[in-house]
């Protein structure tokens, strides 16, 4: 039976294995897929996540539950010898081994894409998984938590300052989100005033949302700048040591949290670690029916798709001639691709991937939003229904979509929860500050036998007494204990006479 090998859970990798189920007859293929994480996760969701919308849980898909035929190891792959047809599998506790397959599809996905920049890697956070949105949550309301009981000063506007880098469709939802929950978070503190509150996006380039057209974009600067955001265009980040954000401007902005979504590239872990062809942006070379290699000389056996691959974009609307990295194609790019593996594993063809851009839409925080398709842009209250109803219907499985749609309808009831768990991130602190320890060890105490004879030499000596000593010890008290051992000498006087103690010393005695 041949072996498809996928490797990576996220976008592209699940939905393959999910619609090669649909597609394989039974016994046709055998597929295994391959990830650390136990869930895809559904990225464009992850803002709203950070604004306490949706709940963390709702927005991922496990894949032992929605993959029913599907072997899944719970591992990393850190090597491919495509020349042998086998892959190195590296679990988080135990040995690696080698897996051997005959159809390897590669959909290791993106990560956040930093620069050399001075504290960044020490102080920023990502947006890239759902544990970064829930711990940038947690990070906001748990300093605005603090602030409130303290007075006006630096301290106190490091905890109510945000820096967000990156002014993509990422950065802005993130930060339009993250403002809107500020917002909701006033009312239930009185001692911080709206203007007390610091919102920074650092961009780049000279405009935001190169998806959507300048005209929408500056739309959206506006709408930023009436709800106290501050975005500064043409700026650079120089340095972020100790979380004091250096601009190119000069302007120094201390901020307790600092997010960073200024571009993404190919997972390098899997990249690296292989031998498949890689084009210069270091992303997996492949042709637009998926497969990897060149138009000319396609690598059989080897198929791409998503952000870790350079699919050419057919439709003529991809920056340099290849898709961007969005979900948008990563799903459509993974449902053809588990169609082209069976069509080859029945001796087809495969199709090519052609899409069209849609449009693009963002959420600008509760009741906003953007929308942009060719000519036709929606903004307001109308884009932020378009967004929602896209990514709740794009949303894996009706399961998932239903539990998505559930935080939506209660919050529109009841609002947000604006409760932070940050204590989550370190679940043992709580009960090893109150555990008891047991007490040190006491030092060995020497055996009875060893003490005996050591307490029995000063004893001896006290037999020659000296006369004064004698005396002293005759006027001195004797209680109970000491009676037998003061009788003793007594008893050893007279021999002691004998020989050198005359008679006057005696009678003293």
């Amino acid at each position: 039976m041949p072996k498809i090998l996928v490797v990576g859970g996220g976008y592209a990798g699940f939905y393959t294995a999910w619609k090669l189920e649909k597609h394989l007859r039974k016994g046709e293929a055998e597929v295994t897929m391959v990830d650390p994480l136990p869930y895809m996760t559904y990225q464009p969701f992850l803002p709203e996540i950070a604004a306490g919308e949706i709940e963390p849980r709702h927005a991922v898909v496990g894949h032992r539950r929605h993959l029913k035929t599907t072997k899944v190891i719970g591992a990393k792959v850190t090597g491919i010898n495509h020349a042998t047809k086998s892959a190195t599998i590296t679990p988080l506790v135990g040995e690696p081994w080698t897996e051997t397959y005959d159809q390897i599809v590669v959909t290791a996905g993106a990560v956040s894409r930093t620069f050399p920049i001075p504290g960044i890697a020490d102080n920023a956070i990502g947006l890239k998984s759902i544990e970064e949105a829930v711990a940038i949550r947690d990070r906001i309301i748990t300093n605005f938590n603090k602030a409130e009981n303290l007075p006006a000063g630096p301290e106190r506007d490091r905890l109510l300052t945000v820096v967000v880098v990156g002014g993509g469709f990422a950065g802005i939802e993130v930060f339009a989100e993250l403002r809107a929950m500020a917002s909701s978070l006033l009312k239930n503190r009185p001692n911080i005033r709206f203007e007390d509150t610091h919102f920074h996006l650092i961009e780049a380039m000279g405009r935001i949302m190169p998806e959507v057209s300048l005209k929408t974009s500056e739309w959206v600067l506006k709408d930023l700048a009436k709800r106290g955001a501050h975005v500064h265009l043409d700026t650079q980040v120089k340095g972020a040591v100790d979380g004091n954000v250096e601009i190119s401007t000069g302007e120094v902005i201390p901020s307790d949290v600092i997010i960073w979504t200024a571009g993404v590239m190919a997972n390098p872990t899997v990249v690296r670690g292989g031998d498949l062809p890689v084009e210069e942006r270091g992303r997996i070379q492949t042709r637009a029916d998926l497969r990897v290699g060149t138009a000319e000389e396609p690598l059989e056996g080897a198929w791409a798709a998503g952000d870790v691959a350079a699919v050419p974009d057919l439709s003529g609307g991809g920056v340099g001639g290849f898709c961007v990295p969005n979900a948008q194609h990563a799903v459509r790019q993974a449902k053809l691709m588990a169609k082209n593996v069976v069509a080859v594993l029945r001796g087809e063809l495969p199709r090519e991937y052609k899409h069209k851009n849609l449009g693009a839409v963002a959420g600008l925080g509760l009741y906003n939003g953007v929308f942009q398709s060719g000519n036709i842009a929606l903004k307001g209250f109308i884009a932020w229904c378009a967004h929602r109803g896209y990514h709740g219907l794009a949303m894996p499985s009706w399961e998932r979509k239903w539990r998505v749609i559930g935080d939506w309808w209660l919050n529109f009831w009841m609002g947000r929860d604006n409760v932070s768990l940050l204590a989550v991130q370190t679940p043992r602190q709580y009960f090893a500050e109150f555990a008891t320890r047991p007490r040190p060890a006491e030092p060995e105490a020497k055996p009875a036998e060893e003490e005996a004879p050591a307490a029995k030499k000063p004893a001896a000596k006290k037999a020659p007494a000296t006369k004064a000593a004698s005396a002293e010890n005759a006027a001195a008290p004797a209680d109970a204990a000491s009676a037998p051992a003061a009788k003793k000498p007594a008893a050893k006087k007279p021999a002691v006479k004998k020989a050198a103690t005359p008679k006057t010393d005696a009678t003293e005695s």
